[in-house]
């Protein structure tokens, strides 16, 4: 998952070239994204893992990194899993 994700951060920001950064470093303070890429990694994190993001879930604690993406989705679906 973690790839995947990344994979679509540096595909669609980065236009591809991967440029090294860390899995921990901050997407927004590293200007690879804005508050409008934000929008698109929440879009594509719900098509992708089929998750609900809630407006109050829209922040850098859960979106800042491709470390916290992957935190975000997986209790996202843990928490999916255990209602259903």
């Amino acid at each position: 998952m973690t790839t995947r994700i990344r994979d679509f951060v540096v595909e669609t920001f980065l236009l591809g070239d991967d440029d090294g950064f860390d899995d921990d470093d901050s997407l927004i303070e590293g200007g690879i994204v804005d508050s409008t890429g934000v929008m698109e990694i929440v879009a594509f994190l719900e098509e992708t893992y089929g998750v609900a993001v809630a407006d109050d879930e829209l922040v850098a604690e859960n979106l800042d990194s491709i470390t916290r993406l992957r935190a975000f989705v997986d209790a996202k679906l843990a928490t999916s899993a255990a209602t259903a």
